[in-house]
């Protein structure tokens, strides 16, 4: 996870070219065996997480009870189908991000922004921890009217929690989703497959305080 990274955010101009087809996505969840790619099953409810490095945020998403699938992606940026080398120089504009589809009737949207909020530090910008660039960036991309209203209002809930405790201000990218694109098969489900393998994830001990309806 340590490719080469710009700490500045490219523009569309100067964004790599990319390509017109996208690459192979895997038929099924190394984990629990249900699909990555939709269509969906009715009655599932998609959104997009970025948090540092996918590997460790995947595997605290797929974790919990009532979702469905997860996956590891690009999201945010300008170059369509982008490779991971492509992302790292920075020059795609992408963050590494987590595909959560998952059954709002087993657990809440507000569910998956305290797993959000408690597994990272969302005040530093384009880096997390030790993983230094632009596609480490902290980021909440929805796919309904909904979770944006839900996602911008737990940022100011959880804003209050940091800063009596000396942390600047949350750095989240909160956005509709605008393109999603899947991470090679190697990064999918990767702890699942190496699990010694690196993960920068664990709870901070700050803990988010969730919504009021």
């Amino acid at each position: 996870m340590f490719g080469r990274s710009k700490s500045e955010m490219s523009t569309p101009s100067d964004a790599l070219p990319g390509r017109s087809e996208s690459g192979a996505v895997p038929d099924a969840h190394f984990v629990n065996g249900n699909q990555l790619e939709g269509p969906f099953p009715e009655g599932l409810e998609v959104t997009v997480f970025g948090m540092g490095c996918f590997w460790g945020a995947e595997r605290r998403f797929w974790q919990l009870p009532g979702v469905f699938t997860t996956s590891a992606g690009y999201a945010g940026g300008d170059t369509p189908n982008p490779s991971y080398e492509e992302v790292c120089t920075g020059r795609t504009g992408h963050t590494e991000a987590v595909m959560v589809v998952y059954r709002p009737s087993e657990v809440s949207y507000d569910d998956l922004l305290r797993v959000f909020w408690e597994t990272h530090d969302p005040t530093q910008g384009y880096r997390q921890g030790n993983d230094i660039g632009t596609q480490y960036r902290s980021a909440i991309y929805t796919t309904t009217d909904s979770q944006l209203d839900q996602a911008k209002r737990s940022q100011d809930v959880y804003q209050a929690e940091l800063t009596p405790l000396g942390f600047g201000d949350i750095t989240t990218e909160i956005a509709p989703l605008a393109g999603y694109y899947f991470a090679e098969d190697y990064h999918q489900q990767y702890l699942a497959k190496n699990p010694h393998g690196y993960d920068c994830h664990a709870n901070t001990g700050i803990a988010y305080p969730g919504l009021v309806s």
